[in-house]
Parts: structure tokens; sequence; C-alpha cells
């Protein structure tokens, strides 16, 4: 890691924001807290369901599903890969292979080996995008698209249930009074903030997601740390998937369906750049919480499901128009 390629990733991070004027810089760090705090007191006077400790406890285990995504669909969004639509079809081998493996090897090798052959999908994609150079949303969603048919073909469209009862309760059982799947979330956020923030791959997805070419001339091997990023999305794709395969003791081929989507809202709502070079673990979790307590309340308010996709397309919409905005800022 040379100096010049520190300097890429610094120029990227701190000079978006300090060019675009202080209010910019206020708004950006402030309003996501604000507008999570203005959901939680709108919740409260909705809904008297909203605060109570079982709602609150659904929306926490439904967000670390979730969430183990977003932490993987974070690299690829930093390194510049626009985004991960093979999402879906490595949460649905992380589920199948979790359960279906059972009576063969186990429920602990069959959770890791489906977690591998995840992020073998995930290999196939970063070599197609990183080495090859095959567009990021033509190359996961072809490769996603195969890997789902091969699922489909393995089980034959049916649906897969487990055999374990052991693991069962693992999956939905509580330390200290918090649920395994939310501790095993926070885990894998810690550890994906520190590789993002602290670690020299951290860095080197930094820069090569804020440019390219510079990033490349200062020795970066960008390509390697192109093709990692979605190998990381798949490996947490696969455990995030093995745990809600586990959870609902059953999986079907589409049991993944839609939480590409989820992940790339929360993130980008978080305020990491879709276009790359910028963005943090933190960020996009904070983005998750929003988007997760807004869909909660909506769902308590009795909002209709198109009208809730509606308000997420705008969130989106928002979010990426406003990151173009700063980067034109910061730019100028």
């Amino acid at each position: 890691m040379t100096d010049a390629t520190m300097e890429v990733s610094g120029v990227t991070r701190n000079d978006r924001f300090t060019r675009g004027g202080r209010l910019v810089d206020a708004l950006s760090k402030a309003g996501l807290a604000f507008a999570i705090l203005a959901v939680l007191l709108y919740g409260s006077f909705v809904s008297p369901a909203f605060f109570t400790t079982g709602n609150l406890l659904n929306v926490l285990t439904s967000m670390s599903i979730v969430g183990i995504v977003v932490v993987g669909m974070t690299f690829v969004l930093v390194v510049g890969g626009l985004a991960d639509l093979s999402v879906p079809a490595t949460i649905a081998c992380g589920a199948i292979l979790s359960l279906g493996l059972q009576p063969l090897i186990g429920p602990l090798p069959a959770f890791v080996l489906a977690v591998g052959l995840a992020g073998l999908i995930g290999l196939l994609n970063g070599v197609l995008v990183g080495y090859v150079g095959i567009n990021p949303i033509i190359a996961t969603l072809g490769i996603g698209t195969i890997g789902l048919g091969i699922v489909q073909a393995a089980v034959g469209g049916v649906i897969v249930y487990g055999s374990n009862p052991a693991s069962a309760e693992f999956a939905k059982g509580r330390l200290f009074g918090i649920p395994v799947v939310v501790l095993i979330f926070l885990a894998i956020a810690l550890i994906g903030h520190f590789v993002l923030s602290r670690s020299v791959w951290g860095r080197w997805t930094l820069a090569t997601g804020g440019n390219y070419k510079a990033a490349e001339a200062s020795a970066v091997p960008v390509q390697a740390v192109k093709a990692g990023a979605f190998v990381i999305t798949a490996l947490a794709s696969g455990i995030s998937g093995g745990l809600l395969g586990l959870t609902l003791q059953s999986a079907r081929p589409l049991i993944g369906a839609g939480y590409e989507f989820s992940a790339i809202t929360a993130v980008v709502v978080g305020g990491v750049s879709i276009i790359g070079g910028f963005g943090s673990v933190p960020r996009a979790i904070a983005g998750l919480i929003f988007v997760q307590l807004l869909t909660n309340v909506m769902v308590l308010d009795g909002v209709r499901t198109p009208i809730q996709g509606f308000v997420l397309g705008i969130l989106i919409v928002g979010a990426v128009g406003m990151d173009a905005a700063l980067r034109k800022r910061g730019v100028a």
C-alpha cells in the first residue's frame, strides 16, 4: 500500500463533503439519525403495538437476516461494482443445502459446505466482473439465474425441510435474552466494519472504487479487490440463507427473492455511493434500520404492499440523486 494509494482513498472519502459545505456535511451525518427518530415517533402514534417487545424483536430478527447481506453488499457498492443481483440464488443455495445435506453430513458441515458453495457463485461473479470486465449487473444476473436453476434442479423444485431439531433450536435460541441470529449479525457487521475501515484490503476497496486507474497505478491489485467484493457478498448471503433455512426449518428455491432489493435499498439510503469510493458499514446499517422501521410502521398502519414498494422506490431515487449532487459539488 503506497502513500499515493492512501492519498487516493483519502481524497475520495474526505473531500466529498468538505467541498460541499458545512451544511451538506451536517445533513449527511445527522439527516439519517433524524429520519430514524421521526419514524420512531410516528410509529408510536400510529400503532400501540409498535413499541412492544415482541414487535421490536421481530423487526430486529428480520433486520439481522437482511443485514448480513447488507454488510457484503456495502463492499460491492464501495468498490464500484454497482450491485450483486445473484443474492437470491446465493441465499437459496445457503438455505437449501444447509437443510438438505443435514441427513448426509450433519448440521454444522452442511452449513459450512452451503456457505462455501455460495461463495463459489461469488467467485464466478468476481472473475467475470473483476478480471473479464463484464458489466456487474449482467454478470451477476446471469450467474444468479444459472445458480438458481442448478439449485432448483437439485431439489426438483420442491420444498426442503430440516431434519435436525437441535440446529433449529440453536438458530431460534437466545443468548442473554438476545436472539442468536442478531448476535451473529452484529459479529459479522463488526468484522465487515473493521475490514473496510481499518485494514489494507478496506483501503484498497475504497481506492479502487474512488479512482480505478489511479489505484491501479499505485500498485493496488484492483482486479482481485473488485472480485473479492463479490466473494464477500456471496459468503454473507450464504450465511444469511443458511440461518434463514434453519430458522424456518424449510427452504424453497425462491426463498431469497427480494433480498437483493432490500439490501441495495438499505445500502443506498445509508449514503453509500452507488458509483463507488465512498461508504461504510455503519452507514449502511443505519440505512437498514431506517428502511426496516419504516416498513414495519407502514405494515402496522395498514399501508398496502404496492404503496410500500412505491415509497421505497422513492427513497432509492432520492438517495441516488443526493449522491450524484454531492459528487458534483465535491469535484466542482
